[in-house]
């Protein structure tokens, strides 16, 4: 996965994150609500690590989400064929607040 903070100013952030075809996220929580522009890519799936069967989202670049947060650990993987690309703005609680809290 890579990451780049494209703008951070007060509680707003915000971020290109890139994943290669069957790349994972790191397990994390979303604790904060957030907007999510998909640029590229084809399907992820959502794993959660309490266990459950994961998720298959298909996605269209373009696409634009409102994600509610939650505490609950997950990873997001790309199961297309094509890489995964995604601007999300993060509108966080305060300056300097981590946007997405690694579970290792």
């Amino acid at each position: 996965m890579t990451e780049e903070i494209l703008y951070q100013r007060g509680t707003t952030l915000v971020r290109r994150m890139r994943l290669a075809p069957d790349e994972a996220m790191p397990w994390h929580r979303d604790p904060y609500h957030r907007v999510t522009v998909v640029l590229h890519g084809e399907a992820l799936a959502i794993e959660h690590r309490q266990g459950g069967e994961s998720q298959r989202i298909e996605i269209t670049p373009g696409q634009v989400d409102w994600d509610e947060p939650t505490d609950r650990i997950h990873r997001g993987v790309n199961i297309g064929e094509q890489p995964y690309e995604e601007v999300t703005i993060f509108f966080l609680d305060r300056p300097g607040a981590v946007h997405q809290p690694v579970e290792g």
